[in-house]
Formats: C-alpha cells, sequence, structure tokens
C-alpha cells in the first residue's frame, strides 16, 4: 500500500492535462465578401463568444481541484468540475484518476467508488480519438489510460475481483513497457514528452507491484515473483544508491522467496538488504535487526543453524538496545528456541520458551506458539505424553482466534498436525489438517497453502492405507501446486510420486506410470538426474512398467536406476545392490516370455560384483524380442 500511495504521489502533478485555450483568429481578408454597403463608422465591438466563458469557466474550476487537498475539499471540487466540462473531456477522465487515486490512498471511500471512477475515466480515454489504442496516440495519452487501468485493477483487487483485476492490470503493463527507457520504442520517444522529462518507470513499478499482489492472491507465486524481481529492478534504476527504501525492497523480495522456501535465492537478497541498511544507517538500527532476523529464517531453512542462531541473537541485541518490546522480540525468542531444537539443544529451548510464555497473556496467539514450540521439544525428547498435552493448550487457544485470524490459525494448525505425526496419532493429524484447509479456502490470499495441505492430507491417508480416500486429495493437490508454484517446482513432483503410489495400491499401473514420468521429469529439473528421490522416481516408474508387463521399459529404466546409484558411490552400496537384482529379476521375466520352457538354459548368469557393468538392450531390440512368437 505505501508503494502504491508513492507512486500515486509520483504521478499526480501528471494528471493534469493542458487547457485549450481559444484564440480569436485573425480574417483573411482574401476570403471575406465583398460589401455591398460602405460606412465610415466603426463597427461595433465583438462580445466574448459563449465558448471562450465556458472556458474560462472550466479553467478556473480546473485550478480549484488542482488546489483542493483534503478528502472534503477534492469532492466538492470535482463536482464543480464535472458539472461545467462536457462528460467526454479528457481533463475530467484525469481528474477522475486523481480522485481516485486519493480515495484509495486514504481509505475515504468503498473500493466500489474507486472503480466506478476509473471506469468512467477509462470510458473517456477509450473514445478520445486519439487514445492509447490508436497509432497517432502521444506517451502521454499511454500513460494516462495505463494510469486509469491500474485503478480499476487495484479497486478490483480490494473487491477479491481477482481475475477482473489482472485483465485490467495486464492491459496497462502492456501500455507502460513500450515506454520504458530499457525498450527499443522509448528510444523513438516523442520530443515533447522527453522535454516535459516525465518518467514513466514509476507508473511501470506500481503495476508491476499490485500485479504481484494479484498473482499471489490467485496462488500464482512463480508468476508473482518474477513480478516482484522486475519491481526491484525498477526501484534499482529510479532511487539513487544507498537508498533506504530499495534496501528494504531487497528484504521484500528476499521474504517472498523464503515463502516459497527457495532460500537460496533470498539469502543473496537478504544480504544486500543487510549491506546497505548497514552503511547507511549503521549497524545497530531497527532495519538491520529485521535482516538479521530474515536471515535467522533463511539460514533456518538452509539447514545451517548454528548461522541461524548467531543471527537471531544479534537482531534481539539490537531490538532491545533500541527498547523494541512487544510482539516483535517475542516472536524473535521463539525463532531462537526452534533453531536451538533443530540443534538438540531442547533443554535450552524450553528454557526460552517458559521465559516467553510468562510475558504473554493466557488466551494470546504468542502463547499457542510458545507451547507448540515446546511440544516441538518435548516430541524430540520422544515424550509422547508431554507432547500431547501442550498440543491440545495450543489447539484450545487456537480455536478461539479462527474468526479474529483465521490465516494464522490454519498455519499453525498445519504446524500442530506435523507435531501430531510425530507421536503417531495421524487421525487427529489428518482432522486439523482438513480443518486448515477449509479455513484456507474461505481466504482468497492462501490459495498457495491449499495445494500444500491438500497434498499432505492425501499423503496421509495413503500412509494410514485409505488410499481412495487419498486419490481425490492429491489430484486436488497437484492441480493446485501446479497453478501456485510452476509444473516444475519439485513439490509437484512429490505430489505426482505420491499420485502414482496411491493409483498401483488401486490397480492401476497405466495411471501411475504416467505419474512416475511425470514426477522423474519434474525431479530432473528442479533436484537434478541423480538426486536420491529423484532415482527413486525412476524405480517406482520401473516397477510400474514391471507391474504392466512392459519389461523392455521396465529394464531401460531400471538401467538408468543402477547407473545412478553407481554414481553415489560407495555410500550408496545397499541401494546399489537392490537395484542391480530388480535388474536380474525384469530381466527373467524378459526373458521368459520369449521361451518358457527354455528360459533356464537361455538366462545369463546373474550379477554378482557391483561394479559389474549392465549389457544395454536398446528398449526397440527387446520389443522385437519380445513380439516374436513363441516356441
Amino acid at each position: 500500500m505505501a508503494l502504491r500511495r508513492a507512486a500515486s504521489l509520483l504521478l499526480r502533478p501528471r494528471l493534469r492535462a493542458p487547457v485549450p485555450i481559444p484564440t480569436p483568429k485573425t480574417p483573411n481578408p482574401l476570403l471575406l465578401p465583398p460589401r455591398r454597403h460602405f460606412s465610415q463608422l466603426p463597427p461595433p465591438p465583438v462580445p466574448a463568444s459563449a465558448a471562450a466563458a465556458a472556458a474560462a469557466v472550466a479553467e478556473e474550476a480546473e485550478e480549484a481541484f488542482e488546489a483542493a487537498k483534503g478528502t472534503k475539499d477534492l469532492l466538492a471540487a470535482f463536482s464543480r468540475l464535472e458539472a461545467v466540462m462536457p462528460p467526454s473531456d479528457k481533463r475530467l477522465a484525469l481528474a477522475c484518476i486523481k480522485l481516485g487515486q486519493h480515495l484509495e490512498a486514504s481509505g475515504a471511500a468503498d473500493p466500489s467508488r474507486v472503480l466506478a471512477l476509473a471506469l468512467r475515466s477509462l470510458g473517456i480515454l477509450e473514445a478520445t480519438p486519439n487514445s492509447a489504442t490508436s497509432t497517432t496516440a502521444s506517451h502521454s495519452d499511454a500513460v494516462s489510460l495505463a494510469m486509469a487501468l491500474h485503478l480499476a485493477g487495484s479497486a478490483s483487487f480490494d473487491l477479491s475481483r481477482f481475475h477482473d483485476a489482472l485483465s485490467f492490470l495486464t492491459r496497462s503493463l502492456r501500455l507502460v513497457s513500450p515506454l520504458l527507457p530499457s525498450s527499443s520504442s522509448a528510444a523513438a520517444a516523442s520530443g515533447d514528452d522527453d522535454a516535459q522529462g516525465f518518467d514513466v518507470r514509476p507508473v511501470a513499478h506500481a503495476v508491476r507491484l499490485q500485479l504481484a499482489n494479484v498473482k499471489t492472491a490467485l496462488g500464482r507465486r512463480e508468476e508473482a515473483l518474477a513480478d516482484m524481481r522486475a519491481c526491484l529492478d525498477l526501484k534499482e534504476s529510479i532511487l539513487p544508491p544507498g537508498s533506504r527504501e530499495l534496501g528494504a525492497a531487497y528484504r521484500d523480495l528476499a521474504e517472498a522467496y523464503s515463502t516459497v522456501l527457495d532460500f537460496k535465492e533470498a539469502l543473496p537478497l537478504c544480504e544486500k538488504a543487510l549491506e546497505l541498511h548497514q552503511s547507511t544507517l549503521g549497524k545497530n538500527s531497527v532495519e538491520v535487526a529485521h535482516d538479521r532476523r530474515l536471515l535467522g529464517v533463511i539460514y533456518t531453512g538452509l539447514e545451517q543453524h548454528e548461522q541461524a542462531l548467531q543471527q537471531n541473537e544479534m537482531s534481539q541485541k539490537v531490538m532491545k538496545s533500541w527498547g523494541v518490546a512487544g510482539d516483535e522480540l517475542l516472536h524473535a525468542e521463539i525463532d531462537a528456541a526452534n533453531i536451538k531444537i533443530a540443534l538438540g539443544k531442547c533443554d535450552e529451548a524450553v528454557t526460552v520458551l517458559r521465559n516467553v510464555s510468562k510475558q504473554v497473556e493466557k488466551d494470546s496467539e504468542i502463547r499457542a506458539l510458545v507451547f507448540i514450540s515446546m511440544a516441538k521439544a518435548l516430541a524430540n525428547r520422544e515424550k509422547a505424553g508431554d507432547t500431547k498435552r501442550c498440543l491440545e493448550i495450543a489447539c484450545d487457544i487456537l480455536e478461539k482466534k479462527e474468526l479474529a485470524a483465521p490465516d494464522k490459525v490454519a498455519e499453525a494448525y498445519v504446524e500442530v498436525s506435523s507435531l501430531y505425526e510425530m507421536v503417531n496419532e495421524f487421525d487427529k493429524a489428518i482432522s486439523l489438517l482438513k480443518r486448515s484447509l477449509g479455513m484456507l479456502e474461505r481466504i482468497p490470499q492462501a490459495q498457495h497453502m491449499e495445494g500444500n495441505v491438500a497434498a499432505r492430507i492425501g499423503w496421509l491417508l495413503l500412509l494410514t492405507g485409505k488410499v481412495s480416500e487419498a486419490v481425490p486429495y492429491l489430484e486436488d493437490a497437484v492441480e493446485r501446486m501446479k497453478d501456485s508454484f510452476g509444473p516444475k517446482h519439485y513439490g509437484v513432483g512429490y505430489v505426482y510420486n505420491n499420485l502414482g503410489a496411491a493409483y498401483m495400491e488401486i490397480g492401476r499401473p497405466q495411471s501411475a506410470a504416467q505419474m512416475f514420468a511425470l514426477a522423474k521429469e519434474v525431479m530432473d529439473v528442479s533436484l537434478g538426474p541423480h538426486h536420491s528421490d529423484t532415482i527413486e522416481a525412476c524405480q517406482s516408474l520401473a516397477n510400474a512398467y514391471n507391474a504392466m508387463g512392459s519389461y523392455a521399459l521396465a529394464m531401460e529404466f531400471q538401467k538408468r536406476v543402477v547407473d545412478s546409484w553407481r554414481n553415489h558411490g560407495p555410500s550408496a552400496r545397499d541401494e546399489l545392490k537392490e537395484a542391480i537384482r530388480l535388474y536380474e529379476q525384469i530381466k527373467i521375466k524378459a526373458l521368459s516370455c520369449l521361451s518358457p520352457e527354455n528360459s533356464a538354459i537361455a538366462l545369463p548368469e546373474p550379477l554378482e560384483k557391483e561394479d559389474q557393468k549392465l549389457p544395454y538392450w536398446p528398449p526397440a531390440v527387446v520389443l522385437v524380442h519380445l513380439l516374436l512368437p513363441r516356441q
């Protein structure tokens, strides 16, 4: 919202178009008709035209509107302006934009009123002969229309009309992109625009930022990240080096990457933010404390827990030196306790958590988080009974907060369910996840979490033998996660793999093979072909083809499994032995299909050495043999 307001303020001087003042034309004496009668008296003075008088009134109303500051004054001035201007006047369209931006930034009006102003402006601008859609349009026409579209998109977003918002904002971006300095179109900009010195980059930034918000609300996190990256690039080109706002932009993008668990991308961005804030604000600034706390989260995600704890402690030290108290500091202490649990320092973690619990109210959300972390520490010490008691207390608190903070409660339920898994309370874990999913489905901005929760439910149902119940959850999770994170995200690969396992369990090996093939394709890209999970997906694919009786394909993929485990060296000795055993087993089945009564004579000796190279049988060759008539 702050960036949107900044963009609005930057654009405000542009809202006023030059007022066309009619000037009397000097008549051409050559074109005048000859006079029949001549008089020595001078002609009477010509009265001012009605058009000139109307223009003067319109100019006065426009100046009053430009001078108005507060909401009340702006509304009154706008009423006078629309009373004296033609409904199709371009200046009225620009005034609609300015008023809409003010109402949106100040929250002084319902979003539906802002949308009405935006649509009114769009109607006028699109009906103008030299509108941005025509080939003769100037840059100012394109920018005005882009701003109206941005305002319509922003208001639609506030009304939760996300697809409408996406349409408006996409059109707006299409208009401003060619005008950016880096584009070839900008180089050919008109001299008038260059003389005015108008910079279109703040407009493009506002549009990109709102696009990121809309795509996040639609669950399209990967696309939203691309827009946020473009926002950062624009800010780097607009703001001076060392700007505090630029440091905040680096941190915002790092936090966005952390949300989708892309900690490798998040780390350098957060380090840039820290470096910039240290150089401009000093090592003990509050901004530096925020940077260090996020660094702690990122290092935790990278499983570099010692560095995470170091950053967290430095962040707390700065916050305490500035007298920063309240929820922010308490959350940082809970983070520190969770890091200590990951380091195996459970007793230290419990001490920290007990200290935090003394500082919060009995039914506060933070107290629920304390008991969740306490349960985590106790679960790691294998104290199942105490773990369950802590989780019950946390759930009692969270249940009271469902209406006030449904997004935070839903997220907490997911964490509680994972702890119930640790103590083998699977039914309780599934119940909480279903409750969380129901809450998330009512929160538009939480669509990216729905796929994760549905996938988790499906996996637990599969784990507990409820396969027929698991399949619809896994099928739903695949589609949701593809929309949110892109089709090649590693999480999508894991869901494909689990769905393939479910299809195998219910006797659908062909469907299973399709899912395993998709899982392998995703993991090849996201994890690499030699990652252990990618190899397991390849093994599952070989198993599916084996179950279908497609031994040629089964042998091909089983050979890949053997080669991949061999590349892991001595650490994968047991996996390699099992892979070779399965390869030999499939080969026996394939050869027995060729000559069942002579299979004992035809079979080669089994592989006994792990370093013995497997023969390569091209699938086409094996298929030819399988198609031969049996003896």
